[in-house]
C-alpha cells in the first residue's frame, strides 16, 4: 500500500477518535442573548460549535484564515471546532447540545430527523450525482449491480453509501438478504478491498477517486446511473436557528466566501487540499471533478429525492418512523446569505 494510501487511512482513524472525544463534552445550555439600550443584539458569552469531517478541505481554508473566527468576533461571538469522520456522530452530538452546526450528507440527515433531533436544513452543499459509487477490484468481472447476488460488499451502514446500495438493490430487483452487506468503516474497507477479501464496496470520495485514479478499482454503478442521489447539506441546531437567525446567515456567508474562493483559485486550492490529506493532487482533482461543492437553497427536486430515500428506507426498516423532510428544511437563511454576498460585491 502506498505511504500516502496508508497516512489518509491513519488521518480517517485519528478522526473518528476526535468524533468520539467530542461527545465526552459536558453539554452546557445555550446562553442567551440580550438587547443593548440601543435595541442591537449582544452575543457576549454566547459560544457556537461547528462540526466538520476532517481538517482540509473547503472549511480547512476557512480555518486557516479564521473567516469564520472574524466574522463572528464582530458580533461577539466566540467559536469552537470538533472534527467527525462521518455524520451520524455529527447529529448525535447536536442532539445532546455540544454542536450547533453541521455539515453532512442526506442518510445520517434523515436518520437524524426519524429520531426526533431537532434541526434544520439550511443550505445543500454538495450535488450529489457522482460522489457515491460501488467500486470493484480493477480485474473484477461483475459488470451490473445485478451481479453482486451473492458476492460480499462492504459498506458503512447509515451513510450516503448504504443508501446508494440498498436502493440500487431493490432497483435490480435484488434483496438486500440475497447479498453479503459487510459493515465496515472506511478504515476497515481499504484494506479489505485491497485484500480481495469483499467483492465491492459501496462508498464515496476520497475512496472512490483513490482506487479508481490509481487503477487499483473501477466504478461498478454511481448514484447518478442508478438515479440515487446523494447531496449534502448544512444543519443548524433548531435552537441556534430560532433564537439567532443573523448567527445562521452569517455561518452561511462566510461558507460562500470559501466558496468562492474555492473557484476563483482552483489551483491554489488543489495544492492545498492535496497537503491537507496527504494525497497526490491527482487526486484531488478527481475528487474536485466528482464532489461538485455548491451552497444553495434545497431545491424541490431535492427535497424530493430526500423523501424517497426517506420512504425507501422506512419500508426496509433503517428508520421506524415515517417522516416528512420537508418540515426540517427552510431556505430563508442561504436566500438572505446569498443576497447579502451578492449586494456587497
Amino acid at each position: 500500500m502506498k505511504k500516502w494510501t496508508i497516512t489518509l487511512l491513519m488521518l480517517m482513524v485519528a478522526l473518528t477518535a476526535a468524533g468520539c472525544a467530542s461527545k465526552d463534552t459536558a453539554a452546557t445550555a445555550t446562553p442567551t442573548a440580550t438587547k443593548s439600550a440601543d435595541g442591537k443584539t449582544n452575543y457576549e458569552g454566547l459560544t457556537l460549535k461547528l462540526g466538520v469531517q476532517g481538517k482540509g478541505g473547503l472549511y480547512g481554508k476557512a480555518r486557516q484564515e479564521k473567516w469564520y473566527e472574524q466574522a463572528f468576533e464582530k458580533l461577539g461571538v466566540k467559536v469552537e471546532w470538533a472534527e467527525f469522520q462521518s455524520g451520524p456522530p455529527m447529529t448525535e452530538a447536536m442532539a445532546s447540545d455540544k454542536l450547533d452546526f453541521a455539515s453532512l450528507g442526506n442518510m445520517p440527515v434523515i436518520a437524524a430527523q426519524a429520531a426526533g433531533i431537532q434541526f434544520e436544513i439550511i443550505s445543500q452543499i454538495l450535488e450529489g450525482k457522482q460522489n457515491t459509487a460501488i467500486i470493484v477490484p480493477a480485474n473484477s468481472t461483475l459488470k451490473d449491480i445485478k451481479d453482486l447476488k451473492g458476492k460480499k460488499v462492504a459498506v458503512t451502514k447509515g451513510s450516503n453509501a448504504y443508501n446508494l446500495l440498498t436502493r440500487g438493490l431493490h432497483d435490480a430487483g435484488i434483496e438486500a438478504s440475497e447479498v453479503q452487506i459487510i459493515q465496515l468503516q472506511p478504515n476497515e474497507a481499504q484494506p479489505a478491498f485491497d485484500s480481495g477479501k469483499v467483492d465491492a464496496w459501496a462508498t464515496w470520495d476520497p475512496y472512490i477517486s483513490i482506487n479508481t485514479l490509481t487503477g487499483k478499482g473501477k466504478v461498478l454503478a454511481e448514484g447518478e446511473s442508478l438515479g440515487v442521489l446523494a447531496p449534502s447539506f448544512v444543519i443548524v441546531r433548531k435552537e441556534i436557528a430560532d433564537k439567532y437567525p443573523e448567527l445562521v446567515t452569517t455561518y452561511l456567508s462566510v461558507l460562500e466566501k470559501s466558496q468562492e474562493w474555492e473557484e476563483q483559485n482552483s489551483a491554489e486550492a488543489t495544492k492545498k487540499y492535496a497537503a491537507d490529506y496527504k494525497i497526490p493532487e491527482a487526486i484531488v482533482e478527481g475528487m474536485l471533478k466528482r464532489s461538485k461543492s455548491v451552497n444553495i437553497p434545497v431545491s424541490q427536486e431535492i427535497v424530493t429525492e430526500l423523501q424517497k430515500t426517506a420512504d425507501f428506507q422506512k419500508s426496509i426498516g433503517t428508520i421506524r418512523k415515517q417522516i416528512q423532510v420537508s418540515e426540517v428544511v427552510n431556505n430563508k437563511f442561504i436566500e438572505e446569505a446569498l443576497k447579502s454576498t451578492s449586494s456587497s460585491k
